[in-house]
């Protein structure tokens, strides 16, 4: 943890923010940079996609949706406009099929537009025709999730929309901290913009790490944990679920993930923020940063000194979480 927190390559910086590491439902690592502190809410980019799902776990748990709920859309009235047969699994394993460019190259990219120039971010990607029939091409991109949350808008209910992921998600998790923004059009913006604090941001890790349980109370619905974990029918390579990373990005590893443990998946967005879920380790890590430049966090070698550093304790700590914890606050941690 403490090496994370250094920089060994000023071209490629960091700027590793926080740390948190939960081992048996305990944290036994923290760490946050000068400036950040443990009640600081951190933007999790496209780790919101994560939470997103969990949302759309809850519904179908209470039987408003299904995974094969299509996706119907104001501007797809047309009873044959192939677009209307999108279903929420499509959008889920994004497969949607939508013709969406996902690089951030310029103010006018798909993405950055939708995100920060549309004020309707779910009608944005609406506008976009099918390039593929649905559920066979596999392209990652931030319109499926935003068109999942005008489903969720729709489900839901005006009346009831606003409070729905503090009521039915955060205050269950005790996620005081955890605030999701909306575009302009009044959607919650979740493919982007949700803040929590790093603690926060593990509790969602520990439900999915739980099967979706949380003290002893059922949050997601049986079989979504491996619903969520089983990679999506198009991935070419079997690298993601349904909103979830079940391999890490190119840009965040050395090409050899054979080092962890099979189970492992992670929510991950922006600039190297991570919430990786180890089941079989009983292990939430949570990585948040600045970090800008491709290959400057590589996340497959960090994950694998935390699993060598439990494997092979380190004596000073030998007196359990206490003395974890005294460490911690006698460096600068």
């Amino acid at each position: 943890v403490d090496e994370s927190f250094t920089e060994p390559d000023f071209r490629l910086p960091r700027r590793t923010r926080a740390v948190v590491v939960l081992h048996h439902g305990q944290i036994v690592a923290e760490r946050y940079a000068p400036g950040i502190k443990v009640d600081t809410p951190l933007l999790g980019w496209s780790m919101t996609k994560s939470v997103m799902n969990a949302l759309t776990g809850i519904l179908v748990r209470d039987g408003k949706l299904t995974l094969n709920t299509t996706t119907r859309m104001p501007t797809w009235n047309e009873s044959d406009d192939p677009r209307n047969r999108i279903a929420v699994h499509h959008l889920l394993h994004m497969a949607s099929g939508l013709e969406f460019s996902s690089k951030t190259g310029g103010p006018f990219d798909d993405t950055v537009f939708m995100l920060f120039g549309a004020n309707d971010g779910a009608a944005f990607a609406a506008t976009k025709p099918l390039t593929a029939a649905p559920g066979s091409v596999w392209s990652y991109s931030s319109a499926p999730t935003m068109l999942l949350s005008k489903v969720i808008r729709d489900t839901v209910g005006e009346n009831a929309y606003l409070e729905f992921p503090r009521h039915a998600l955060f205050e269950p998790l005790g996620m005081k901290s955890a605030v999701m923004e909306l575009d302009a059009s009044g959607t919650f913006a979740g493919a982007a913009f949700m803040y929590a604090t790093a603690r926060d941001w593990a509790r969602f890790g520990q439900l999915y790490l739980h099967d979706g349980m949380w003290e002893g109370k059922r949050i997601l619905p049986a079989g979504w944990v491996q619903f969520s974990t089983t990679p999506s029918p198009a991935s070419p390579a079997g690298e993601y679920g349904a909103h979830f990373w079940l391999k890490l990005p190119n840009a965040y590893n050395d090409g050899d993930e054979s080092r962890m443990p099979p189970d492992t998946f992670h929510a991950i967005g922006h600039e190297g923020q991570f919430i990786t879920i180890i089941p079989s380790r009983d292990l939430v890590i949570v990585r948040l940063g600045l970090t800008r430049a491709p290959h400057a966090w590589n996340h497959e070698a960090f994950v694998n000194a935390v699993l060598h550093a439990l494997e092979n304790p380190d004596p000073r700590y030998a007196g359990g979480l206490e003395n974890v914890f005294f460490a911690l606050t006698h460096t600068n941690g």
